[in-house]
């Protein structure tokens, strides 16, 4: 029988893979690649998950491999924008393009009735090789080619089509743009990148998020039936104690479930949160009904980790030159210091010319309706 491995256990290899043990003293695009990329639908909020991670992180740094192109914001993972390396861009996006492809076809495959994907394709691409566009600036355009078609659903068409790397000023930090478009590969030049086999995909997904079971890796990649490619590595495998069983690789660190983990004030999209079929190494049955406030809204709550496991979520507001940081704790914390403390270093991170005020308060930001 496979050794049993706690829910305690799982909680602190994933945050020791995380870099949420310790911070890393690292190079960006080094983290970025360990953790298999970072959830970056919103322009900025991904730079708190660098700053959790990463010793000293300046944001600056990060903002400037976007600008040189080292690192690229494209749909890859579950067809979300993700910040990857231009090295796991390429390498990534053949193996998952079923994924984009699958969504689009569901929500626009009637809208785009009658459309030659093929010149569809290569039309687009001409579009946004001769300046980044945004889907309504290249759905317009692609409309005086087929003016019977939804201009929205040729634009979604032509990014199923065509893998599209959202540019710059859009993700820089401190700075703003619009959510313009340019083709992946002219985009990052550079010399060919062999595509990911969907081995190589699961193996470095256990790097950064395992131990985890076949449905965890599916639901972070969107990719199905990997049951057989997992089977066919050579991996560890734990049983959890719901019985279900949890592959690794045989030399990742698994530290013990009584090592400490400090307070972490996590991002709304943190990958942490995003990338298992059952959250409950991360997010206890407690605290799943503490979120209960925020089901069917548009606001993803930021979490605050308290000895590895969401303990309450928390907000920022700002007015005349002072940021306050509050801290809505879903329950009596035992450190609640460490949260203050480290809510006063987030705020100098984010806000470093304002104010700062820490507020604490009890229960769930968003309640019940």
């Amino acid at each position: 029988m496979d050794p049993l491995i706690s829910r305690r256990a799982l909680n602190r290899a994933t945050l020791d893979r995380q870099l949420l043990l310790r911070r890393a003293a690292l190079p960006v695009a080094e983290v970025v690649e360990r953790l298999g990329g970072l959830q970056a639908q919103t322009p900025h909020t991904w730079y708190t998950g660098l700053w959790n991670r990463i010793e000293g992180f300046d944001p600056a740094s990060a903002s400037g491999l976007l600008e040189s192109r080292a690192l690229v914001r494209i749909a890859l993972q579950r067809s979300t924008i993700h910040l990857v390396s231009a090295r796991d861009c390429l390498a990534m996006r053949p193996l998952v393009q079923g994924v984009t492809e699958r969504m689009t076809r569901t929500t626009f495959g009637r809208r785009l009735a009658g459309v030659d994907l093929d010149e569809l394709a290569a039309t687009g691409r001409a579009l946004l090789s001769e300046r980044p566009m945004t889907f309504a600036e290249l759905g317009r355009a692609l409309a005086e080619r087929w003016p019977g078609n939804d201009p929205h659903a040729l634009g979604q068409g032509v990014r199923w089509l065509v893998p599209l790397a959202q540019v710059p000023p859009r993700g820089l930090w401190g700075k703003s743009g619009p959510i313009a478009h340019a083709p992946a590969d002219t985009w990052l030049g550079g010399p060919e990148v062999p595509a990911m086999t969907a081995a190589e995909l699961v193996t470095r997904y256990l790097a950064a998020f395992g131990p985890a079971t076949v449905k965890d890796v599916q639901t972070w990649s969107g990719l199905t039936r990997l049951a057989e490619v997992v089977e066919g590595l050579d991996l560890v495998r734990f049983r959890d104690e719901e019985g279900r069983t949890h592959y690794d690789l045989p030399d990742a660190p698994r530290p013990g479930e009584d090592v400490p983990a400090p307070v972490r004030l996590m991002y709304d999209f943190d990958n942490l949160f995003l990338s298992y079929a059952d959250r409950s190494r991360v997010i206890t049955e407690r605290g799943r009904a503490a979120l209960g406030g925020f089901i069917g809204t548009n606001i993803v709550p930021r979490l605050v980790l308290v000895d590895g496991f969401a303990a309450g979520d928390w907000t920022v507001a700002r007015a005349r030159g002072v940021s306050t940081l509050t801290l809505h704790r879903w329950w009596p914390i035992a450190r609640l210091e460490e949260a203050e403390a480290e809510a006063r270093r987030l705020l100098e991170f984010l806000a470093p010319g304002d104010t700062h005020q820490v507020a604490v308060l009890d229960g769930p930001s968003m309640g019940p309706a």
